[in-house]
């Protein structure tokens, strides 16, 4: 078993969570100027490209390393993932990148509660009333009666619930399989659909955009790559917590980038949700801990 340093474990989450924060920064700006459909799949081929880098390189030889006995799950797991990332970038574009994240939050709670009906597992009282403050926070967060609180709000909530639905398929798939073969059919599978979906809409893109569009790829390798290296290093249950460091990170760069409002109920509401997550962290805290990669 491999030594666990769970202070390097925690760096290599913050350095996680900027980098996808910076990633969802150029994602905003190119969901903004060129087709949704069309940025995903983009961003889906540098994710192939990863993973079938990285199974040439497995030990046990690239064969072996990515056959699988459960093609259906590896499906419907990439046409959640892929779904997901659409609906969210398609939310980062029409409410911004604050009101997405802080929404998006709720999702472990989401996790949580779907964690009975699909793993069969025990979810105590403790962890519904969890789940009952967090989307509380929610409510705070989107005020109803107010602008925000519409059909667009639907977009963070539905991807959340896609993204919590896709991690439970993801554990299902784990419990037979190695990680890395979930991993990396979520790729792979990702990029087909996404260009069977994306390729209808291209549009010419203008040299400087394809310059960040390098740049978004790249960031898309080099966070899922951090990811990777920090449930490698370290106990999930130490680092997860410092992922609920992208709402700060996400604050700052939507108020002085793209000029997004950072509202009193938006803080409030993004508290609530994060210390529900937290609290339901602690009282799984004990449970082994799936790694999907």
């Amino acid at each position: 078993m491999p030594i666990q340093n769970n202070r390097l474990g925690i760096a290599l989450m913050i350095a996680t969570v900027l980098a996808y924060t910076v990633q969802d920064g150029f994602t905003r700006h190119l969901a903004g100027e060129y087709n949704v459909l069309m940025v995903v799949m983009i961003r889906y081929w540098f994710f192939a490209a990863f993973v079938l880098l990285l199974a040439s390189r497995r030990p046990e030889g690239f064969r072996a390393a990515v056959t699988t006995r459960r093609p259906l799950l590896h499906l419907s797991r990439s046409l959640l993932h892929t779904g997901e990332i659409c609906v969210i970038v398609a939310s980062f574009t029409l409410i911004g990148l604050i009101n997405t994240h802080a929404v998006f939050a709720v999702c472990p709670l989401i996790i949580a509660a779907l964690s009975g009906p699909v793993l069969r597992e025990k979810v105590g009282l403790a962890r519904w009333i969890a789940i009952a403050v967090g989307f509380a926070g929610i409510m705070v967060i989107l005020q109803p009666g107010s602008d925000l609180f519409n059909l667009l709000s639907i977009l963070p909530l539905a991807s959340a619930a896609m993204f919590a639905l896709y991690s439970l398929l993801t554990r299902l798939a784990t419990q037979a399989e190695p990680g890395f073969i979930a991993f990396f059919w979520s790729g792979i599978l990702g990029a087909v659909l996404m260009t069977l979906a994306g390729a209808w809409f291209w549009e010419p893109m203008t040299a400087q955009d394809w310059g960040w569009t390098a740049l978004n790829g790249g960031l898309a390798i080099l966070s899922n790559w951090l990811m990777i290296r920090c449930y490698a290093v370290a106990e999930a249950s130490a680092v997860q917590p410092f992922a609920y460091l992208q709402l700060v990170f996400i604050a700052i760069m939507g108020t002085l980038v793209f000029d997004e409002t950072l509202t009193t109920a938006t803080v409030i509401g993004a508290a609530i949700v994060t210390g529900a997550g937290l609290f339901t962290l602690l009282a799984t805290r004990r449970k082994p801990a799936e790694i999907a990669v």
